[in-house]
């Protein structure tokens, strides 16, 4: 992730939580919150829920890649959690991001103009 970082700490995750909005779909539900930060954070939470630990380590690599590929797209100064849903056990990449991507849009986080603007 170029020009991101990991939310890693509890209290950030409530934070987001707490103060954001959500929106869902069949596999995740994203929170967005606009941060201090001149870049994005990103958390992703996946619970015993979704499976063991190779089951959830295997989701989050999918969600990571699906946004550190989609990264150029998004808006800068966000704190965005992904949590995944128990029906993202089976969940393939292109699965994955098309959830991704559909939330983002729903969120109003994605947009063609970032497109234009990196590439200039």
């Amino acid at each position: 992730m170029i020009h991101s970082e990991s939310l890693k700490k509890n209290k950030d995750f409530q934070h987001v939580y707490k103060n954001g909005t959500s929106q869902a779909n069949r596999y995740l539900v994203i929170y967005v919150l606009k941060n201090q930060y001149r870049k994005n954070r990103l958390g992703i939470s996946v619970s015993k829920k979704v499976g063991n630990s190779v089951v959830r380590h295997r989701v989050t690599r999918l969600i990571r890649e699906s946004y550190r590929l989609n990264e150029m797209k998004f808006k800068n100064d966000l704190d965005i959690v992904v949590v995944a849903r128990p029906s993202a056990k089976e969940i393939t990449y292109k699965e994955a991001e098309s959830a991704l991507l559909h939330l983002a849009r729903r969120h109003h986080i994605i947009g063609e103009k970032n497109d234009e603007k990196i590439s200039n």
